[in-house]
This record gives structure tokens, C-alpha cells and sequence, in this order.
């Protein structure tokens, strides 16, 4: 399908068509998800005969083994590959005028992905990278501290899966919190200090790296693909205060100055601590602002694909861009650098 066919199809208010392009594990959920939004699920793509069985069995629509077969059937596509996989897919369609998602990594090095981001202005294609964590409802909490944040901490645990064994825990999971990083921060990485090492796989299973930029914030990230059980949480600290999500609850917790906070004029000596009462009771009542969230879990990948049917309509930039997915690859290699010079032996 050409540039102008798609968006004359478009702007006549048809339906998206769009295909999933890799049905396994995390292919299957875009499929499902994307069969009950406003677009028309027209086809998937998968090598593997098992995979294209259940999704034709699944969802009603046909499936091919070559993702080259749906050329002409869709105005847009959903790639689900392995990583090693994406810029050559991905490539394929920003060519023949198709617009692309593509899940993160947006390639296995930010060679490739400006290449694809390239591609995509040149043929006027719109290309979002799955980083799924942008979309999820626990970030609305930290939006006035994480403006300003200073400290950033986050620990992302999983259990090892036998998935994405193609990358490292850095490209696999590290990487939604680079990303969210640089997304808060938004402030140029003057050094990198990391450490990590391979305990199932090839690459390495668990990374630890402090991140500074040159605003002076630092972030302190861990990530490991062989705990016992997975955690997604993060704290964030600014002047103004801090915050703790969990990702995984959609849970979080504020904690701000009160108006009027100036600790500069609280004479801590004179005090009367027998007046207080309770102790804790006069700080986090009287002098600060606690904000417990308990908020509501919702489907970041379901607003991440009704973001990239939206974009397609209107052709707007997305909210995860391909350069923000070449950002976090290019911290990701910074990271990996790093890892390099302490290698385990």
C-alpha cells in the first residue's frame, strides 16, 4: 500500500486495518487486545504452525508464515519478534508505507534503531517503540516530583522465563527503566558506573548501574531476570519530595512539604517532644503531606496500542517515540560498556 493510499483511507474515517506480526507469548496479548479496539484485525504473521493454528482459531482471522504476505492488507502492523528480528521486520513495512509498533527494544543497537527512525520521516510512516511502563496509571502520581527528580532508585526483578534469551537482562528488562528515566530526568548522561554477569544464559541475567546526568540527578538501577519472584518498583526524590511506586500493584505513595515548610525556622531544640504526642503523628501530619494511592491498575498495553491506532488516524508523533526508543538503547549500550569492564571472570 502506498504513502498517500493509506492516508487517503484515513482521512475517510475507515477502519485501521492491522496485523500482528509474531504471535507468541506477548503477540497473543496484542492480538487479543487489539480484536476488541476501533481497528480491524485483519491478519497475523508467525513462522511457527503452532502459533498461526491458535490465532486463526483465537481471533478469526488468517494467519500467514511470512509477515511479506500481509503487503497490501494493512495500514499498519504491530511487530512482536525477537529483538534480533526487529529492524529488518520493522524495515520491510516503513518501506512499502505501512506504520509500525514495534516492541522494545527498538533494536538491538541504536545503529539500527535510527535507522529505522530514519526510514520512518522519509517515508512519512509514524513508528512507536512498546515501552509498555509509559503507559501505566502508577506514573500519574509522581508527575510534580518527578519533574524535578534528583535520585531516581528502581529494582525490576523477574523470575527467569526462557524468553528474550536473544538479549541480555539490560535490552530485556533494564530497558523499560532506562527509558522512564530519561523520560523524568530529561537531561544529557555525562557517566555511567555498572556491574552484571551471566548466570543462565549466555548474557548477562542481572545488572546493577548508577546512571549521572548532567543536571546532577543520578539514577540507581537494578535489574535481574533470575529472582525468585518479580518486583517492579521505583523511588523518585526531588527538593520537593519523594515517591514510591510499585508497578506491579498500581500502587504508589507522595510524600510532599506542607505549605508554609521551612525547616530553617523549626527550632528543633526547643521542641517540647512531650507536647507532640505522637511523634510520628506531628511530622508526616503537620509537616508533610502523605498521598496514598491506590490506583486503578487499567491495561497499560491496552492504552499503548490505542495510542498507536490513534496516532495512525491523525498521524501525531506518539507518546513513545522511535527516537526515545533509540534514546534508551543508546543508554542501554552505555550501560553494557560499562558491564564490559567488569566482566566476571
Amino acid at each position: 500500500m502506498s504513502q498517500s493510499q493509506s492516508q487517503s483511507q484515513n482521512q475517510r474515517g475507515s477502519k485501521v486495518r492491522i496485523a500482528v506480526v509474531g504471535v507468541g507469548h506477548l503477540g497473543k496479548h496484542h492480538a487479543r487486545l487489539l480484536k476488541a479496539l476501533d481497528c480491524e484485525l485483519v491478519a497475523v504473521a508467525d513462522p511457527t504452525e503452532a502459533a498461526r493454528d491458535f490465532a486463526t482459531a483465537t481471533y478469526g482471522v488468517p494467519a500467514f508464515a511470512d509477515h511479506r504476505d500481509l503487503l497490501g492488507k494493512v495500514d499498519a502492523v504491530s511487530v512482536v519478534v525477537p529483538t534480533k528480528l526487529h529492524r529488518e521486520v520493522a524495515t520491510f513495512f516503513l518501506e512499502h508505507g505501512v506504520d509500525v509498533l514495534v516492541e522494545k527494544p527498538i533494536a538491538r543497537t541504536s545503529a539500527d534503531g535510527q535507522a529505522l527512525v530514519e526510514l520512518a520521516a522519509k517515508h512519512g510512516r509514524v513508528l512507536q517503540v512498546g515501552h509498555v511502563e509509559r503507559f501505566n496509571p502508577t506514573l500519574r502520581g509522581i508527575a510534580a516530583i518527578g519533574q524535578s527528580a534528583r535520585y531516581i532508585e528502581s529494582h525490576r526483578l523477574a523470575p527467569f522465563s526462557f524468553r528474550s534469551t536473544d538479549i541480555g537482562v539490560v535490552l530485556d528488562l533494564m530497558i523499560h527503566d532506562l527509558d522512564l528515566v530519561l523520560a523524568l530526568v530529561k537531561s544529557r548522561i555525562v557517566s555511567v558506573e555498572a556491574f552484571g554477569g551471566a548466570v543462565f544464559t549466555p548474557a548477562e541475567d542481572m545488572a546493577s548501574a548508577i546512571i549521572k546526568f548532567e543536571n546532577g540527578a543520578v539514577a540507581h538501577l537494578t535489574a535481574n531476570r533470575v529472582a525468585l519472584k518479580p518486583m517492579r518498583k521505583m523511588r523518585v526524590f526531588s527538593k520537593e519530595g519523594y515517591a514510591s511506586l510499585d508497578f506491579q500493584t498500581a500502587q504508589g505513595m507522595v510524600v510532599k512539604k506542607a505549605p508554609g515548610w521551612d525547616f530553617q525556622q523549626l527550632d528543633v531544640e526547643r521542641l517540647d517532644k512531650a507536647q507532640m504526642g505522637d511523634l510520628w503523628k506531628f511530622v508526616f501530619d503537620g509537616l508533610l503531606q502523605v498521598e496514598n494511592m491506590q490506583l486503578d491498575s487499567g491495561n497499560p498495553l491496552q492504552e499503548e496500542l490505542a495510542d498507536f491506532l490513534r496516532c495512525v488516524r491523525t498521524r501525531e508523533r506518539p507518546i513513545v517515540s522511535g527516537e526515545d526508543g533509540v534514546a534508551a538503547v543508546a543508554a542501554a549500550e552505555m550501560v553494557l560498556a560499562a558491564i564490559a569492564k567488569n566482566r566476571w571472570q
